[in-house]
């Protein structure tokens, strides 16, 4: 997989995702945090929404995805989600942590040329949404 290192205009996303899922952190209903920061740069952060039925569970990513749509920002240069440790977890610090798959296939839908960060063998940088989902099924495929 191709990395990249961080550049100082990532610093405020992450910043971001933090900020937003410290103040919002809900004990088995919100633990993820979300930024993104769109092409023109505008920075949009949002939480996951935990349900009882994990089915309906909502990602911080998709959160935070449909919220800048709804605010009319379209292209996407970089996003980031947070974890917010449980109350029971010994490391009480937040960490960033890589998208699911389905996030993966919304974040390449939304945006093919995404920039992700993410942690690698313990250190922070930033990677192509298609490094993370490699030969993604299309309607075309």
């Amino acid at each position: 997989m191709m990395t990249y290192p961080l550049q100082e205009s990532d610093y405020p996303v992450i910043e971001a995702a933090r900020e937003k899922i410290k103040a919002l952190y809900e004990e088995d209903k919100h633990h993820v945090g979300a930024a993104l920061k769109t092409k023109s740069g505008k920075i949009v952060a949002a939480v996951h929404m935990e349900a009882y039925v994990g089915r309906i569970t909502v990602c911080a990513e998709a959160v935070a995805i449909g919220k800048a749509i709804s605010e009319g920002e379209k292209e996407f240069d970089t996003i980031v989600a947070v974890k917010h440790p449980y109350s029971d977890e010994i490391n009480s610090e937040l960490k960033v942590v890589s998208p699911c798959g389905m996030c993966r296939e919304l974040i390449s839908d939304y945006a093919e040329d995404c920039f992700v960060i993410i942690e690698v063998d313990g250190e922070t940088v930033k990677t192509k949404i298609s490094e993370l989902i490699p030969l993604k099924y299309t309607r075309g495929s």
